[in-house]
Order: structure tokens, then C-alpha cells, then sequence
């Protein structure tokens, strides 16, 4: 006797990865941020290790404040597999982190943002 299955199946529609220029407006942001987090007397110390004065840096500033936020609202582990929309999530909820706790914020990277310079 053949016994009948059901299957139920959920097609998403997964959103486009990041653009190369997204990808260099993210690495630019985290080399703003890094500066403008020294400039505003909140290096790595006082900002998450109490013990060392540590300046902020492009690097640091992706692996200590962007991953884990990405981690953990997206569960995604590295940059290459965000998409377009990722990108404007966790910037906003580090954006509104640190405005809120440091008064630091740091307009995302753009074409446009240069332009005004």
C-alpha cells in the first residue's frame, strides 16, 4: 500500500546582494565612524574594554560594532552575504545605538553626501 505525503513549501524572494559601491560606501562609514568615534573621546576603552585605551579603526569598528549587530538581527556572518536592504537595517539600528548613547552619528556614505561637501 502507497502512502500518500503532503510537503507544504515557502518561496521567498531573496533581495539583490550588495553592489560593489554599497560595499565601498560600507567600508567608508566604518572608516568615518572610527574617526569621529576618537574625535569624540570614545575610543575602544570606553566603549566596550575599560582597561586599555584602544583608538577605533575601519577594521574594529566592523568587527566589534557592525558584525554583531549583523549576527544577531540577521544571522549572517560576513558583509558578502548581505543584500541590499541588510545594509540599511543594521545601519540603522547602530546609527540609533549610537546617537542615543554617544551622540555620535554618521550619515551612511553616498554619491550625494560628497557632492554636498
Amino acid at each position: 500500500m502507497l502512502k500518500k505525503y503532503h510537503f507544504k513549501m515557502k518561496l521567498e524572494k531573496k533581495g539583490e546582494q550588495r553592489t560593489l559601491q554599497q560595499n565601498k560606501a560600507l567600508h567608508k562609514f566604518f572608516e568615518l565612524l572610527a574617526d569621529e568615534l576618537n574625535r569624540a573621546g570614545y575610543d575602544m576603552r570606553k566603549t566596550l574594554k575599560p582597561e586599555i585605551e584602544i583608538p577605533w579603526s575601519m577594521i574594529t569598528v566592523k568587527e566589534y560594532l557592525w558584525r554583531p549587530i549583523q549576527q544577531e538581527q540577521l544571522r549572517k556572518d560576513s558583509t558578502t552575504e548581505l543584500n541590499t536592504k541588510d545594509i540599511d537595517k543594521i545601519y540603522d539600528t547602530l546609527n540609533r545605538f549610537l546617537s542615543q548613547k554617544l551622540g555620535v552619528h554618521i550619515p551612511f556614505p553616498s554619491i550625494e553626501h560628497y557632492l554636498e561637501e
